[in-house]
């Protein structure tokens, strides 16, 4: 732990060796107008400043009156990178203190918008962009001493940014988000985290065409010159960090899978699409079944959408449903797959191994199809009767009025999950579930939304975030210092989540805790998920106190703490 976390970690003065120019131009040092009097003698910012002594308290109000008079999200999310660039402690502060205001802003869904106009705004190097023709150079990147203290990377390569598919380098955005939310949320020291950005190409024209593109002007990388290139990524990863935790995010859905199937056994790692889009959707599907009464096993469950994400959530409940007393078998019965070609079958168009144990046998759905063979959503309802929906499709209007409708007529309280982000990308909106099943729905959505009107009355709607999970569970990895991620580790993740829901005690209430309650959840969760790194034999701690002085360790304030001038000896 370098001195400026020991000194944000014990309350005690830190030692700084920058002065001027430069420390007020380092993101992590700045103070602005909350240098004091003697810190503007000793670090020479005099007249740097304008003169007026300020506290953190002045500058949040006045970002915040700043902020809010922006006049679209977009320039709230552009602000909001400045400040960041700027004054990295201010930033977060604002953030702990607004979290229901600011996730919004910071993450989905103006974050995708960020991603595709990233090149517009990007003034400052924040995280690493390694790119297919340097490398040969990754070890020499990663090697500067700036990065010695992290802990934490996320990394993307920009093809699947939430569902508006490639955005090249713009998809560093994500990145730069999810690590955001590692220390709003779960309250990891930002110089423990590090975005990264694969920037392996792109075949989005518009980017291509687009003369402020930031990214490498190239087609994208493929096949095994694209594998190679993750590979020695991740050796190179591994060599730098030998215990850092790789969070992989928004790769095309058929290579998510495939890296962390190849590497969740070489080093710390998980996919948040996947494992932790599972977890909060587990959770949140509990939550509904604490107002229906129905229980889990007995839910019929439909998923549109079944690349990684569809296939985590449906794995993840499967093993749920097995712990209330099913087979495998059995759970997997309990799922209808919809994916590009319909449901998916035995003998259906494309079905990957991996989604073979949920494919319905033809014989069962012979007598569903339409026409021209298709099985669609509107068939599985008839025909099925699902008492839950889930959409990952990213296709909006995937679920379709009619197909809502005819759920309604059979489910007293449809449970209708559209789950895909931004918000363009949605497969309904809430206020047309709610119209469509007369205001019985129980809805969670991927992005925020309105509340819906139902009766002359305004509801709100749950957002199905997985800021709920991933902040924690990487604050229980590191905390745990947990040599792999186990599938028990996220289980516990969603268990803990569950342990929380409003619903528990009220079936009126929301169907997640209030996202101002994040942060608590957060060091909940990191406990809940050193323990369960114990019992698996994968923390290198000997014991729940351990994991107690641990997470104690591991959490960062965003607070100003005094500094004094380091004295550099001369070099001799």
């Amino acid at each position: 732990m370098n001195e400026h976390l020991q000194a944000a970690a014990s309350g005690r003065v830190l030692q700084v060796s920058l002065s001027g120019f430069d420390l007020i131009n380092s993101p992590r040092l700045n103070k602005g107008t909350a240098f004091s009097d003697h810190e503007r003698d000793v670090f020479d910012l005099h007249g740097l400043l304008p003169p007026l002594v300020g506290s953190l308290a002045d500058q949040l109000e006045r970002r915040m009156a700043a902020l809010r008079a922006q006049p679209t999200t977009f320039s709230k999310y552009s602000f909001l990178r400045d400040l960041q660039d700027t004054n990295e402690t201010l930033f977060y502060a604002l953030l702990v203190r607004n979290i229901e205001e600011m996730l919004p802003l910071v993450y989905t869904p103006t974050v995708g918008e960020g991603c595709q106009r990233f090149s517009e705004i990007w003034r400052k190097p924040r995280g690493l962009f390694l790119s297919y023709p340097n490398r040969n150079r990754i070890d020499q990147i990663l090697s500067h001493a700036i990065y010695d203290d992290v802990k934490c990377i996320v990394v993307s390569d920009g093809e699947r940014i939430l569902g508006l598919g490639d955005q090249g380098a713009g998809g560093m955005g994500i990145p730069i988000g999810k690590m955001a939310l590692y220390t709003a949320l779960g309250g990891i020291h930002p110089e423990h985290c590090l975005p990264i950005l694969l920037d392996v190409g792109t075949d989005n024209q518009d980017r291509l065409k687009n003369p402020l593109y930031i990214g490498w002007r190239n087609p994208r990388i493929r096949g095994q010159e694209y594998d190679d290139f993750v590979d020695l990524f991740v050796k190179s990863v591994k060599k730098r960090w030998p215990h850092v935790l790789l969070q992989w995010e928004d790769f095309a859905g058929a290579n998510a899978a495939r890296f962390l199937a190849r590497y969740r056994d070489q080093l710390c790692t998980f996919n948040d699409d996947i494992q932790g889009t599972a977890a909060v959707a587990a959770a949140t599907l509990i939550s509904a079944i604490n107002v229906t009464g129905v229980p889990l096993e007995q839910q019929k469950i439909a998923i549109v959408g079944f690349g990684s994400a569809g296939l985590g959530i449906t794995n993840m409940l499967a093993q749920f449903m097995q712990d209330k007393g099913l087979t495998a078998e059995q759970a997997r019965s309990r799922f209808y797959a919809i994916d590009r070609y319909g449901l998916v079958t035995e003998a259906g168009q494309d079905v990957r191994p991996e989604q073979m144990p949920y494919a319905r046998k033809e014989q069962e759905v012979e007598s569903w199809r339409q026409p021209n063979g298709e099985i669609a959503l509107l068939d599985v309802v008839r025909n099925a009767k699902p008492t839950v929906l889930i959409g990952v499709s990213g296709q909006p209007g995937a679920f379709t009025e009619q197909a809502v409708r005819e759920m309604a007529t059979y489910a007293e309280r449809p449970v209708i999950f559209p789950l895909s982000n931004p918000t363009s990308r949605s497969e309904a909106t809430a206020q047309d579930l709610m119209d469509w099943t007369d205001g019985r729905a129980l809805i969670g959505t991927g992005s925020p939304s309105e509340p819906v009107n139902v009766a002359g009355k305004k509801v709100p709607v749950t957002q199905t975030n997985n800021s709920y999970i991933f902040p924690g569970l990487a604050l229980g990895i590191l905390a745990s210092k947990a040599k792999r991620v186990t599938d028990a580790m996220i289980k516990a993740a969603a268990e803990e989540l569950i342990r929380h829901l409003p619903t528990q005690t009220d079936k009126q209430a929301r169907l997640l805790p209030p996202l101002s309650e994040a942060r608590s959840l957060g060091h909940l969760i990191g406990q809940a998920v050193g323990r369960q790194a114990i019992r698996d034999g994968q923390a290198q701690i000997a014991n729940e106190d351990a994991l107690n002085r641990e997470l104690q360790a591991n959490t960062w304030e965003p607070v100003y703490v005094p500094y004094q001038r380091k004295n550099i000896e001369p070099c001799k």
